[in-house]
């Protein structure tokens, strides 16, 4: 679950101190995101700073990620000199990182994983901010597969290949009071220059791991999170999903795709 940290108290011999610290997000790797956006001068960022990293070391927290706009490049030295590196930068931000305990360093050397992301026009996310997958409904007669490509095409411009579904969901008294089936699908892109459609789509862009988990309906949205981690398992190796092959009914010689498993020893292997 990602809360936001703005504020911790401690006890003292006087009674209980009040301590200001930097707005933060927990990331699912038992460490902080901190995204800076109010301007603040270095040595106040320095004690706020300060104060969250002896904090965050006491609740045993992992990786810090601080992510600085251009704005607030002023920042940028105070950190380094508390032990933080840059990790990546993009046109609008620089992302620095600190790992806290005494062990050793398991924080990503760059931001080489990233995902497609959307903000819609209209829908529950509607100027929310959320930056969520692309997402679309299967025409009637069409397959999962070509139509999880023709989505990503329509919204984004992106051409892809699909790979595999990670996960379903089934839910009912869905569309019109009708059951339905949702498909978590993986595509490898084929481009990378992203058009936008302009009736759906508000923006869309690449976005690193670490930002889409930074985001709170993340951690509080199941199907977010889900997403999330399937995608992270998968990069891992630790995971597979379903890919489709190509079948004939024996009864009418119609062709179907029957998707299946074929990672481990003890899957037949087809041609």
């Amino acid at each position: 679950m990602s809360i936001s940290v703005n504020s911790s108290d401690r006890v003292c011999e006087n009674g209980i101190q009040h301590v200001e610290l930097l707005p933060a997000t927990n990331d699912v790797h038992g460490g902080v995101i901190v995204d800076m956006k109010d301007a603040m001068d270095a040595q106040h960022f320095l004690t706020l700073l300060r104060a969250s990293i002896s904090q965050w070391r006491r609740e045993g927290k992992k990786g810090v990620w601080i992510k600085l706009p251009i704005e607030l490049v002023n920042l940028v030295e105070t950190a380094v000199k508390e032990g933080f590196r840059y990790h990546h930068a993009e046109p609008h931000y620089l992302m620095l990182v600190y790992w806290i305990p005494e062990t050793t360093n398991t924080l990503p050397a760059n931001a080489s994983h990233r995902m497609l992301v959307v903000q819609e026009k209209s829908g529950r996310f509607q100027g929310t901010g959320v930056w969520k997958i692309p997402t679309g409904v299967v025409d009637e007669g069409e397959d999962i597969f070509k139509a999880a490509v023709r989505e990503v095409k329509e919204e984004t411009g992106i051409d892809a290949e699909f790979l595999e579904v990670l996960a379903f969901r089934q839910s009912h008294k869905s569309f019109f009071e009708k059951s339905d089936l949702s498909f978590v699908c993986m595509l490898h892109p084929q481009t990378f220059d992203i058009e936008k459609q302009e009736l759906e789509i508000e923006a869309a862009k690449w976005m690193p791991l670490e930002e889409y988990a930074a985001q709170p309906v993340t951690q509080t949205h199941a199907l977010f999170k889900y997403i999330l981690e399937l995608g992270l398992a998968k990069l891992d190796r630790d995971y597979a999903g379903f890919s489709p092959l190509h079948i004939t009914s024996v009864f009418d010689d119609k062709l179907s795709f029957l998707y299946l498993n074929r990672a481990g020893d003890a899957v037949p292997k087809f041609s």
